[in-house]
């Protein structure tokens, strides 16, 4: 797995979106890296990483790092696939997590049900090739079902697009890890919590942040207006603030 480490004190552990990888977490891991110590990876089948050849699963690759770089309790920082990684992780070893960030997050064992999302499942389904598929992954997660993708940054969305692209070569939409089926176990999550959604993301992805902040214990929320999936991407001084107030408050 490959992984970047920096700084000196709380540590925070960042986990990319699906698709993604360490890239999208530039700026924040910049930022951290002033007064914490910050971690980000890219998952198994993404970046620089390992391939997927056989079951995995996504939140027992986190335990792993953790345990190899010695890190106790660190706060985890997730977007959409990396959010649903810290929920399993938090579900299952709960000592182990100091504070959660959850940032268009998904959930293992959530449905889908938003007709634009569906459409674009249905699509995929129908692509036949790399560059199809990866259209239809930008269209569900960095522009989102409000916007064009003439309205979303071109850069990022280039980046989202290259980073893609390598991702689906890679199969990472095609096998899934084990998960824990956490949507069920929500409540579970003692650690305190912060739900950072973008008002342009889809209804599911809204499900999900109003599912956690009814069921966590210590739960807040935060709606960024003008932002989709990538909250961090889209507006990243509105999420910075967020970001930096809660993990403030956890000190």
């Amino acid at each position: 797995m490959t992984y970047h480490r920096r700084g000196d004190g709380p540590p925070v552990v960042l986990l990319h979106a699906g698709g993604l990888g360490v890239a999208m977490w530039d700026r924040q891991y910049d930022l951290l890296a002033r007064d914490h110590t910050v971690i980000r990876y890219d998952a198994r089948g993404h970046g620089e990483s390992s391939p997927v050849t056989g079951p995995f699963a996504h939140h027992e690759d986190l335990r792993d790092l953790l345990d190899g770089l010695d890190l106790d309790r660190p706060t985890l920082v997730g977007l959409s696939m990396g959010a649903r990684t810290a929920i399993d992780f938090a579900v299952t070893h709960p000592d182990r997590v100091a504070g959660l960030v959850l940032v268009g997050p998904g959930v293992s064992g959530m449905k889908f049900e938003d007709p634009f999302v569906l459409d674009q499942f249905a699509r995929m389904r129908a692509s036949t090739t790399v560059d199809e598929v990866a259209e239809c992954v930008l269209r569900m997660w960095v522009d989102g079902p409000h916007r064009s993708p003439d309205e979303v940054d071109p850069e990022v969305r280039e980046m989202c697009r290259v980073l893609t692209v390598h991702a689906v070569t890679s199969g990472v939409f095609t096998i899934m890890g084990d998960e824990v089926h956490a949507v069920d176990r929500l409540h579970e999550l003692t650690a305190p919590t912060l739900v950072v959604v973008g008002d342009l993301d889809s209804s599911d992805i809204h499900v999900v942040a109003d599912l956690v902040l009814g069921a966590a214990p210590r739960a807040g929320k935060v709606v960024v207006e003008g932002a989709a999936h990538l909250v961090n991407l889209d507006r990243p001084d509105e999420f910075d603030r967020a970001l930096l107030r809660f993990l403030s408050a956890s000190r």
